[in-house]
This record gives structure tokens, C-alpha cells and sequence, in this order.
């Protein structure tokens, strides 16, 4: 922006796309868009969906110990229960945690009416980012190392969202059509312009995600969890490299590999001292909880 002759430099809003799990769950369960949400799961699963129903994404959870779980979303369809799940992170923990909701909705929702069935189907849907595999996609059943089926009904898809996005920015314009509606959930506000013309979803959806990104609300919420991503981030390389370091030392005496997992608690000590909540040093370590227990019952015992 120039003023006055002298050019000043205007700071650009960052465009959220609904590779953020919030900004998908505003423009994806908003009630009035129903019509590109149908279309999505359509277009991904290859079935045609007569009925639609948006469910409450709150899962109860047996243990009272254990926080309430959320899927990013919960549909009930004529083609069975589907979840979405939108991950960023490829963490150990992700698979398990998504497999945990949909191990939990299959459990609610095969008894139907007076026995058990397999005429329910029972669909999760990952929206999948950094995973490390060339596929496209992958689909997971339940099966022997024969291949034959234990649930019929329970499928998990798995998009490989990065492939997908590589399609436009390599411009194969093939793949391009055979998958925009994929490769729309990443792109920023100028490329949507780009691919929306001629297709009324997109240009419906472009119009929808800009009007999420001008929420204020919405742009303060999801300004919090990347500035508690960076946190995370910087204190996990923080301490990681401070413990690895004191654990290479201690390696040297006694083998790299019980260096390492000396290093490992090490890092967990140091937290620990800096009273970092049991939670995040768990995520930051990979050490169980009853391990950073023990670590901190030897510190103040």
C-alpha cells in the first residue's frame, strides 16, 4: 500500500482452509450446507445419498477419569454412519485415537431393533495430512490373514490430502477435474477462484470458507490452537534437545540406546521442574503417564 509516496507494507490475514479441522466443521456442519456436504461424500465414496443428518459430535466416553471425546463430525446417512476426522498431525497417537471413535459409534449403532446386524454400515472418513505413503488412499477392514472379512460393515478411508494437493500445483488438469472436491479442502482463497469457475460447488464452497475466515470469532479461536501447536512445537525441541543432549552424555557410559531413553527422561525431568502439565510432557516425550508419575514421585520424594 503506498501513502503519501512512502510504500507501506500491509500485513496479509493468513486464509484458513479446512485442512484446520475448525474451519472444516464451520463450512461442513453448518446446517444450510448440507448440499456440499452431500456432495463431498458422494463424490468420495461413490454412492448416491438420499438423507442426510448431522449428529451431535460428542461422544460419551466409559471411564469418568477420561475427557470427553469429539469427532470433527458425525453423520447419519441411508448409506450408514459416517465419521470425519481432519488430521494434520501423522503422530503415533492419531490412528488409535480415530479408531477408538469409530470402534465407539460401531458399538452404539449395529444393535438395531432386536438383534445385531451387518446391514448398518459403519464409514469413518480421515482427511489425512503428512502421511509418509505414496497412495492415494487406502481403505481399512477388519480381516484375517486370509483376507476374509470379520465386520463386513466397518470401513475406514484414508486420504492421503497432500497427494491430492500436489495435483493442482503440478497442474494435471486430468486429475485435476477426477478430484477437485478433494483437492479443494486445501486451497487457498485465489486458487479457489481459479478452480471454481464453471462448478457451482466450489464456487458455493469458496464463498462459504471466505465467510468463515472474516468470522472474527472464528479467526480468534483458531489464532489460539496454532499459537498452542507452535508452543508445543518449541517446547518439544526445546526440551527434546536439551534431554537428548545430558542422554547422549550419559550414552557414552552406558550405549547410545540407553542414552536415548535416558535423554528422554531427562527431558521429561526438566519439564517436569518447570511444573509443564503431566499432558504435554507426555506428548512431547512419548512416555506414559505412569512413567512421568514415577519420574516426578523420585523428584519430590
Amino acid at each position: 500500500m503506498e501513502k503519501g509516496g512512502i510504500y507501506i507494507k500491509t500485513e496479509e490475514k493468513e486464509f484458513y482452509t479446512c485442512k484446520y479441522d475448525r474451519a472444516f466443521k464451520e463450512v461442513f456442519l453448518n446446517e444450510k450446507n448440507k448440499y456440499l456436504l452431500k456432495v463431498l461424500l458422494e463424490n468420495i465414496l461413490k454412492v448416491k445419498i438420499s438423507s442426510i443428518e448431522i449428529l451431535n459430535n460428542e461422544r460419551n466416553v466409559d471411564n469418568i477419569h477420561v475427557a470427553r471425546k469429539h469427532v470433527d463430525a458425525l453423520i447419519d446417512t441411508d448409506q450408514g454412519l459416517i465419521g470425519i476426522e481432519v488430521n494434520t498431525s501423522k503422530e503415533d497417537y492419531v490412528r488409535p485415537r480415530n479408531f477408538s471413535f469409530i470402534a465407539d459409534a460401531y458399538s452404539h449403532y449395529t444393535l438395531r431393533g432386536e438383534k445385531y446386524s451387518e446391514n448398518f454400515n459403519i464409514v469413518q472418513i480421515n482427511f489425512s495430512y503428512n502421511l509418509s505413503y505414496k497412495d492415494l488412499y487406502r481403505i481399512f477392514k477388519v480381516r484375517d490373514d486370509n483376507g476374509n472379512l470379520y465386520a463386513k460393515n466397518l470401513i475406514i478411508y484414508e486420504f492421503n490430502m497432500d497427494k491430492y494437493t500436489r495435483f493442482w500445483y503440478t497442474k494435471d488438469t486430468k486429475k485435476i477435474e477426477e478430484f477437485k472436491y478433494l483437492i479443494m479442502l486445501n486451497l487457498k482463497d485465489e486458487d479457489l477462484k481459479i478452480l471454481s469457475k464453471g462448478d457451482k460447488v466450489v464456487s458455493t464452497y469458496m464463498d462459504e470458507l471466505t465467510r468463515v475466515n472474516k468470522n472474527p470469532k472464528f479467526r480468534e479461536y483458531i489464532s489460539a490452537e496454532e499459537d498452542n501447536r507452535k508452543i508445543m512445537n518449541s517446547l518439544r525441541s526445546e526440551y527434546m534437545e536439551k534431554g537428548l543432549k545430558d542422554g547422549i552424555e550419559e550414552g557414552k557410559k552406558i550405549g547410545i540406546k540407553e542414552g536415548v531413553k535416558e535423554g528422554v527422561k531427562q527431558t521429561a525431568l526438566s519439564m517436569l521442574e518447570e511444573n509443564i502439565d503431566i499432558e504435554v510432557i507426555e506428548k512431547c516425550t512419548k512416555l506414559s503417564v505412569k512413567e512421568i508419575k514415577e519420574l516426578a514421585h523420585n523428584i519430590y520424594n
